[in-house]
């Protein structure tokens, strides 16, 4: 069973998204690394870059599919995880500490309220 931690909050595309000091970090959750297989390489955006809600923000690609990571709310990017570029893997093995992806810092602070629950997240992927 995917791990799903209380302290995050989801989005149906399976990322998280966690709030610290004003700031957002962003992954992909547990189920979602799950799903894809082996990471092999992972596309971030660069510091500075203005990130729209829902808007595309990086690339991740598996030994089984691509798929294009999407912003749980606004934002601009003020830090990314170098290390998941080198090593992808990073993400199938700790995908909520040493495998987070992106840092933003959110246009509003409430749209985090918008996501869905850990709760809620936990019956979309039992579904």
């Amino acid at each position: 069973m995917s791990e799903v931690k209380d302290e995050c909050k989801y989005t149906e595309d399976h990322e998280w998204a966690l709030e610290s000091e004003g700031l957002v970090t962003i992954g992909i959750t547990d189920y979602a690394q799950e799903s894809l297989g082996e990471i092999v390489f992972v596309e971030l955006p660069k510091v500075g870059t203005i990130l729209d809600k829902s808007g595309t923000f990086g690339v991740i690609e598996s030994t089984k599919s691509v798929s294009d990571l999407y912003s749980p709310i606004a934002g601009e990017v003020v830090e990314i995880n170098n290390s998941v570029e080198n090593e992808p893997d990073l993400i199938n093995t700790s995908p909520y500490d040493s495998g987070w992806i992106i840092k933003i810092k959110p246009k509003r602070l409430e749209d985090l309220d918008a996501l869905l629950s850990p709760n809620d997240y936990k019956k979309l992927i039992d579904e």
